[in-house]
């Protein structure tokens, strides 16, 4: 166990007072927004903040109709709050690792269990996995996210990235899988035989497989959640 005088601890995990980014990694889980008018967040995610900041849930009708319906259909799995004013915003997701992405006109698309945060920028869409509807109790939905600006994602510790080429698919666990370029799209395979039926299957039932050309992302865990909550 590591052992400090009040004062080298301070020095050791004090916040970095420098002017910085609209997106910082304060830590690698903690994430600090430098908040200048609004960014929208993870319900849930302050930890604390500095300034005058003020948090509204995510109005029914906030990003329209359509986005209401599947946000019902989704169990609000991507529940999201919109944090506005000016000050310093600490965000992190029970101690997940946070990876930050500037987009450039680019696309990605997250399990949206693992979206952490996003400028008010950039435009996203639920997408619903309709496929696997019958198959699993959640995952079902993830978010697409497109344009400028910075995405901050989370991971249960280190993050793998895997490059999907054409003619060679990438198959991966779908508690297991964070984050894919925004252009692919996944199928889902199943092995589910009378041997899964009774219990003797081999665990892994259920599978993304991905094809084309772009990268899909996994972490080492298997985040099991049930729709209508956000928990791991």
């Amino acid at each position: 166990m590591s052992k400090y005088t009040i004062n080298e601890f301070i020095r050791q995990t004090q916040q970095d007072e420098r002017e910085s980014e609209y997106f910082e990694l304060e830590t690698p889980r903690i994430l600090e927004v430098n908040l200048r008018d609004l960014v929208w967040a993870k319900t849930g995610s302050m930890i604390s903040y500095t300034g005058q900041i003020k948090f509204e849930r995510e109005r029914v009708l906030e990003h329209g109709v359509g986005m209401m319906f599947k946000k019902a259909l989704s169990g609000e799995g991507a529940s999201l709050m919109k944090a506005t004013g000016n000050g310093r915003l600490y965000l992190a997701d029970k101690g997940k690792k946070i990876t930050i992405f500037d987009l450039d006109n680019e696309s990605i698309t997250v399990n949206g269990n693992d979206l952490l945060a996003f400028e008010p920028g950039i435009e996203w869409d639920i997408k619903l996995m309709r496929k696997v509807a019958g198959m699993m109790s959640g995952g079902l939905f993830n978010v697409t996210l497109t344009g400028k600006g910075k995405v901050a994602i989370t991971t249960h510790f280190e993050p793998l990235t895997l490059l999907v080429r054409p003619g060679e698919s990438v198959i991966t666990d779908p508690n297991a899988t964070v984050a894919w370029s925004g252009h692919l799209t996944p199928e889902f395979r199943t092995d589910i035989s009378f041997r899964t039926l009774l219990g003797r299957g081999s665990g892994e039932s259920i599978q993304m497989e991905f094809s084309g050309e772009g990268f899909v992302i996994i972490q080492p865990y298997e985040e099991v959640y049930m729709t209508g909550n956000s928990s791991s």
